[in-house]
């Protein structure tokens, strides 16, 4: 329990941080945040947890929510990767979170084609 109520937490945390520094960028910013909105309505709250753990943090993914990844797609993917790992507390680590979401993707589309 503690484990998910850290994971909801990072989660509002990330989000508040991107929404908080949307208005004080032009068009990059407002068409990552179009993408922000669209692309994780496509996943559940949970597997969007999981994902973002498994990017910032060492967690592991379920076959289950490397699925729902995949149909959320790669595009939807990289770029909310990029659009977190972007926040200035995190762009010194920016390459390690690119590698380990491209990791994840490549994961997640072999087992997704397994199954």
């Amino acid at each position: 329990m503690t484990k998910c109520n850290s994971q909801i937490t990072t989660l509002f945390i990330i989000l508040a941080l991107a929404c908080a520094v949307v208005p004080a960028f032009s068009i990059e910013e407002s068409e990552a945040k179009s993408l922000w909105d669209t692309c994780v309505v496509k996943i559940t709250p949970k597997c969007v947890l999981d994902i973002i753990a498994v990017v910032f943090e060492n967690a592991t993914i379920s076959d289950s929510c490397c699925h729902e990844l995949v149909q959320e797609g790669k595009v939807c993917h990289d770029t909310l990767i990029k659009y977190i790992a972007d926040r200035p507390t995190l762009i010194a680590q920016e390459t390690q979170y690119l590698k380990k979401r491209d990791d994840l993707w490549n994961r997640c589309v072999s087992i997704s084609t397994t199954a």
